[in-house]
C-alpha cells in the first residue's frame, strides 16, 4: 500500500481491524523487521496494525527531507492521512526516537507510546557486546556471508533468531537510500519536547544492548509518568526477536492500560 505525503511516497503494510497501532522500525532495515516481531504477539491481534517503511528505507522515498524533525512531521501527517483517528504508537531503536518526537509534536494523535530499545540524541555508556547464548546449529540457517552481521546484532544466536534475521532483517538492508539517510541524519536531534507525556507508555531495553545500552532508557521515566519500565536480562538491541516471551506480556499490559483511553 502507498500514500503520498507532500513529496514523499510512504510504502506500508497493514493487518487487521480495530484501534490503529502504528509500528516504526529501526534504521537501516524496513517494515518487515518490526512486522515480524509484532505479528507474533497475540495481544496485538485486536488492532489495526500498520507498518510503514520509514523515509529512505524499504520502498519509501525521502524527497525534500533534511532532518529527523522533518521525518517526525511527515509521520504526523501520515497518521492524519490514515483517517482512523488517534493511534497507538510503537517504535524500535531509531523508530522509538521518532515516535517520541511524534508524541511531543502531536500528542492529540497518540493514545499510547511504546519505546523498545530507544535511541536518543546521544548515547551514554553501553555494555560490551557479548554472546548470551549460542546454540550449536544456529549458523545452519545462514549463508557464510551473513554470519558477521548477524553476530554484530544478536546476542542470542539460535536457529529461530537466525531465521528472523535472514527472513525479516536482511531483506530491508539492501533497500536503504544511503544518501537520503546521510542527509536526514545530519539533522539528527529530534525535538522530543520539554514536558511530560501523560498517556500510557512502555519502555523496554535489553540488559546486553551494546548499541544504546539500558541506562538512557531508565532515565526516560520522569518524562513518561505512566510508563512501565523493563530492563530485560538475556537480550540485546535485537530484544524484539530475542525475548518475545517477555515482550508479549509487556505489550499486552500496555495495550490494556491504553484501553480506558479508547473507550
Amino acid at each position: 500500500m502507498e500514500r503520498r505525503i507532500g513529496e514523499v511516497l510512504i510504502n506500508y503494510i497493514e493487518h487487521g481491524d480495530g484501534v490503529p497501532l502504528v509500528a516504526l522500525h529501526g534504521a537501516g532495515v524496513d517494515h518487515r523487521e518490526i512486522e515480524a516481531a509484532i505479528e507474533a504477539i497475540p495481544a496485538c491481534e485486536g488492532h489495526r496494525r500498520i507498518y510503514p517503511d520509514l523515509p529512505g528505507m524499504g520502498r519509501s522515498t525521502a524527497s525534500g527531507l533534511t532532518c529527523n524533525d522533518d521525518v517526525v512531521t511527515l509521520l504526523g501527517a501520515f497518521i492524519d492521512d490514515l483517517g482512523a483517528g488517534p493511534v497507538l504508537l510503537l517504535g524500535h531503536s531509531y523508530g522509538a526516537y521518532l515516535a517520541r518526537g511524534v508524541a511531543a509534536q502531536r500528542p492529540d494523535v497518540v493514545l499510547g507510546l511504546a519505546l523498545l530499545c530507544p535511541v536518543a540524541d546521544r548515547t551514554g555508556p553501553v555494555p560490551d557486546h557479548q554472546v548470551v547464548r549460542c546454540e550449536p546449529r544456529a549458523y545452519d540457517e545462514l549463508e557464510p556471508g551473513q554470519r558477521q552481521s548477524f553476530d554484530e546484532y544478536f546476542v542470542i544466536r539460535t536457529p529461530t533468531t537466525a531465521r528472523r534475521y535472514r527472513d525479516h532483517v536482511l531483506p530491508g538492508m539492501g533497500l536503504v537510500d544511503e544518501a537520503a539517510l546521510g542527509r536526514i541524519f545530519t539533522g539528527w536531534t529530534v525535538d522530543v519536547g520539554a514536558g511530560a507525556f501523560s498517556a500510557p507508555a512502555l519502555i523496554a531495553a535489553g540488559r546486553h544492548d551494546s548499541t544504546v545500552g539500558y541506562a538512557d532508557a531508565t532515565g526516560l521515566l520522569e518524562r513518561y509518568p505512566h510508563a512501565t519500565l523493563a530492563v530485560i536480562e538475556g537480550a540485546g538491541h535485537a530484544l524484539i526477536h530475542e525475548r518475545p516471551e517477555l515482550l508479549a506480556p509487556l505489550l499486552g499490559d500496555w495495550l490494556d492500560r491504553a484501553r480506558p483511553a479508547l473507550a
